[in-house]
């Protein structure tokens, strides 16, 4: 299993995409019309082989409207991961009684989105892609992304999204859960370790106490990202920067 792809949920989805754009230099592959029957409107951005999505709630009875008013504002809002298999995934989970808000599949694409109450507070998903040989291949089919995604890569200081991180009371009761719904290993009490990509608890960090609050991008450069935050008015801490209501931090590609 790999981490794929992480959505944040912003109050106004243009002017984030503007300083993604800006500060990372990445590029919008898609805008899935699909997302409509969430209430949802979106942006998604290739970061390496992995992906980066932002949504905007656009119906107050929406899901996202809700998590934004409880969280207070923009935040991190999904964890995707991709398998080789999601209907087996799907079947096991089933069996541990976890529940389902969301899925579908057809030959080219499998998902299961379970309920946030199901993990620790967190919309996560289960995906795979029909056809791939090699589902861990950097460049490898992705439905959410579109078609033509590999004609909008991040620019080439940017070399791929590398792990989530997730806040949580109890940091390590949270990764022993992860971890055994994931069937993925958990190192030093508090990081699963997926085949490729990782995902990290840490204590609270705002009153919520719930949601996934940052992301691990591996850049070749990190002064270069840093000075475009900087310009663009976000907040900057040593190798982070804030975004989208999460830190971006940045590690060595």
């Amino acid at each position: 299993m790999r981490l794929r792809q992480i959505a944040l949920v912003a109050g106004e989805l243009e002017p984030i995409v503007a300083q993604l754009e800006s500060v990372l230099g990445l590029k919008v592959a898609y805008r899935d019309p699909g997302v409509a029957i969430f209430g949802l409107v979106n942006a998604v951005f290739p970061v390496g082989g992995e992906f980066l999505e932002v949504v905007q709630p656009v119906r107050d009875d929406a899901s996202a409207a809700r998590y934004l008013k409880r969280r207070g504002g923009d935040a991190g809002y999904m964890v995707i991961m991709q398998a080789r298999d999601a209907l087996s995934h799907r079947a096991r989970m089933e069996k541990l009684g976890i529940r389902k808000i969301a899925e579908h599949q057809d030959k080219k694409y499998t998902f299961t989105h379970f309920h946030p109450g199901d993990f620790n507070g967190v919309l996560t998903s289960i995906d795979s892609v029909g056809g791939v040989a090699d589902y861990l291949e950097t460049e490898g089919d992705w439905p959410p992304a579109g078609r033509d995604w590999r004609n909008a890569k991040a620019a080439a200081n940017i070399v791929g999204l590398t792990s989530v991180t997730i806040q949580d009371r109890n940091p390590e009761a949270a990764a022993k859960r992860w971890g055994e719904l994931l069937e993925a290993p958990v190192e030093d009490g508090d990081v699963v370790r997926l085949t490729k990509g990782a995902i990290k608890f840490v204590p609270p960090v705002d009153a919520d106490g719930t949601g996934v609050v940052a992301i691990d991008v591996a850049v070749k450069d990190a002064a270069t990202v840093l000075a475009a935050a900087k310009a663009q008015g976000l907040a900057v801490k040593g190798a982070s920067f804030d975004v989208c209501g999460i830190a971006v931090n940045l590690v060595k590609g």
